[in-house]
């Protein structure tokens, strides 16, 4: 078979098919090139999804004759000279033009800011049709018709217009966030027009322009260096998530990425405190050397590889972890909203009951005569330890306001009020109400300790006078035994009593009285689900987690007026207190005046 030289049209064609996937990345790839020009405003115009037409103008340099000549011939580039390892820009590979030309209608106008007069160039299917002077105004339209045309199978690849369509505002909302001082309009047949107006440097006020004004409000500002890396942005509070990823963008020295080293960071930063299926909201950007990362790693320039990718990873989890310890307990502000949304004002009445003196205007509600707050607990929640409930005595739907010796303005959470069905505390705040579920708080509180005591020293555990035995499979034990010593630093000792059952001989002493046999059974799953290869001390905290749980104060348990104001102290000073460990809510609060535009006062 003899070797032979291809066609400078075939190698663009070939190039194209790596550069160029769909209408999205010939707008990436025009953008950034207007970008790289300095352009303070550039308008996108789209047809067909970007199939039938795509049309990118700035204000950026320009370009002269000379320039226009060159910019459609693969491997010309302004950007580099002789070498990969300072890369500033976001193009310089030389190959988005002549690789569009190749596949599509190309035209090109362009003139120099300071030129006399504009050029135009034409390229269709690789082949040059003109190159002549024209009226332009200063900057660069760039023009693309019937992409794919030269290349139909690549057509039958394409999602329909709707979906390139909605790709392409994708792209344009990447560069908009990475770049808050350039304007950016994107119209067409088929969208509305879409503006973004520069917000100079207030970069969050362009996050909130792509990502919606609630970002503002549940954003945590993020600025961290470790040695030759910086990391800024915002994270949003745990409890501001979403049902994808598509919420999350990165950005490394100015270039938007979809780095999986990243997300991946990201995710791990967020571990127990979003529930299974949801994702955080995030935009991070890493100022790093250039000779320190390589984005040449693919055409399509989106992504990269870090020379020292563990201490990336380890400062986006060190520095979002660090945030959310210092401000992300807070709950988000959508729960409020959820909540104001959930009233309608007036309601149904219903048929009026005679008076009774249980219902009479003397006595509006039921009292007991302990109050309604049970017994007291084994011991106060400065020991985290779960209460004891009296099932003698009748369970009340509202425990009547006990006297509070707090001061709602002294405390973040307030001072207790009330406790609603046994599983929700209301506290009074300076300007408000907060509404706490008890079971899930308390259960972030014990989680917590138990990470806390995980890296100083074992926990402390309770010998129960009689062992309990638990009745599993085989397989199960085996799992079980083969992490006994690493549950053991948890505070949890077991011992194997035959083929098929497990000896608990021992318990954590936080948790107080916990059901063993429910706590085993829960490992052993979850234990069957993981890699054995890996050890169980990796995942020690997916345990401690499991183990809060179980040992946190159940829905339905009545709580003294002093346990419900020790939980909220607590949970001001715990950090992730505002979500439990699977990510839900601990608590809503209502503004006094969310509350006063409910009953039409503001």
């Amino acid at each position: 078979m003899t070797i032979r030289q291809l066609s400078e049209t075939l190698i663009n064609q070939i190039a194209a098919g790596e550069v160029i996937e769909r209408p999205a990345s010939a707008a990436k790839e025009l953008i950034e090139n207007a970008l790289d020009a300095g352009a303070t405003r550039i308008e996108i115009a789209t047809s067909g999804g970007g199939k039938s037409l795509l049309r990118v103008s700035d204000n950026g340099a320009g370009m002269d004759e000379t320039d226009l000549e060159l910019a459609v011939r693969r491997h010309c580039t302004s950007k580099i000279s002789d070498t990969l390892d300072d890369i500033r820009t976001l193009g310089f590979r030389g190959e988005a033009l002549p690789s569009i030309g190749s596949v599509a209608r190309l035209s090109i106008s362009s003139r120099r800011k300071d030129g006399a007069g504009g050029s135009e160039i034409a390229v269709a299917g690789g082949k040059l049709l003109h190159l002549r002077p024209s009226a332009s105004n200063p900057g660069t339209i760039v023009e693309v018709r019937d992409l794919f045309f030269a290349t139909p199978a690549r057509l039958k690849f394409l999602k329909t217009e709707k979906a390139e369509a909605a790709a392409i505002t994708e792209i344009v909302k990447r560069m908009a966030i990475a770049f808050p001082g350039v304007r950016f309009v994107l119209s067409g047949t088929d969208r509305t027009t879409l503006e973004f107006p520069a917000t100079g440097d207030d970069h969050l006020a362009r996050m909130s322009q792509i990502l919606g004004k609630e970002f503002r409000d549940n954003a945590i500002e993020i600025d961290a260096v470790r040695e030759d890396v910086a990391l800024t942005g915002f994270a949003g509070v745990p409890t501001y998530n979403r049902g994808n990823s598509a919420h999350q963008y990165a950005f490394v020295n100015g270039r938007p990425v979809q780095d999986k080293l990243i997300l991946s960071a990201i995710r791990g930063a967020y571990a127990e405190t979003i529930p299974s299926g949801r994702y955080p909201v995030a935009v991070l950007s890493i100022a790093i050397d250039p000779a320190l990362v390589d984005v040449n790693v693919h055409p399509a320039k989106s992504d990269v590889r870090f020379r020292d990718p563990q201490l990336v990873r380890g400062l986006i989890v060190g520095a979002i972890r660090e945030a959310l310890a210092r401000d992300g307990s807070r709950a988000a502000t959508t729960g409020a909203d959820g909540m104001l949304r959930s009233f309608r004002p007036g309601f149904q009445s219903r048929p009026q009951q005679p008076w009774s003196a249980e219902t009479s205007p003397s006595r509006p509600y039921h009292q007991p005569a302990n109050n309604g707050f049970g017994e007291r607990p084994q011991a106060s929640f400065d020991g985290l330890v779960t209460p004891t409930a009296r099932s003698d005595v009748s369970q009340p739907t509202w425990t009547s306001p006990p006297p509070v010796s707090e001061t709602p303005a002294r405390f973040p959470l307030g001072a207790a009020r009330a406790q609603i069905h046994e599983n929700y505390i209301v506290a009074q705040t300076d300007d408000g109400l907060v509404i706490v579920d008890q079971h899930a708080a308390h259960e972030r509180l014990v989680f917590e300790a138990m990470r806390k005591a995980l890296h100083s020293k074992r926990l402390a555990s309770q010998v129960l006078l009689i062992p309990e035995i638990v009745d599993l499979p085989e397989e199960d034990c085996d799992r079980l035994m083969q992490f006994s010593a690493d549950l053991g630093e948890l505070g949890l000792a077991i011992e194997r009593f035959g083929p098929g059952a497990i000896a608990v001989r021992e318990t954590p002493a936080m948790l107080g009285e916990v059901d063993a046999s429910g706590l085993i059974r829960q490992l052993a799953d979850e234990i069957a689900e993981w890699d054995t290869a890996s050890g169980l001390s990796a995942k020690l905290e997916y345990v401690a987690a499991t183990m809060a749980c179980h040992g946190s104060v159940r829905s339905g348990r009545r709580l003294r007026p002093e346990e419900m104001n020790a939980l909220l102290r607590q949970m001001e000073v715990t950090p992730g207190s505002g979500q439990c460990n699977h990510g839900r809510p601990t608590y809503i609060e209502l503004k006094l005046s969310d509350i006063e535009r409910l009953f039409g006062r503001s």
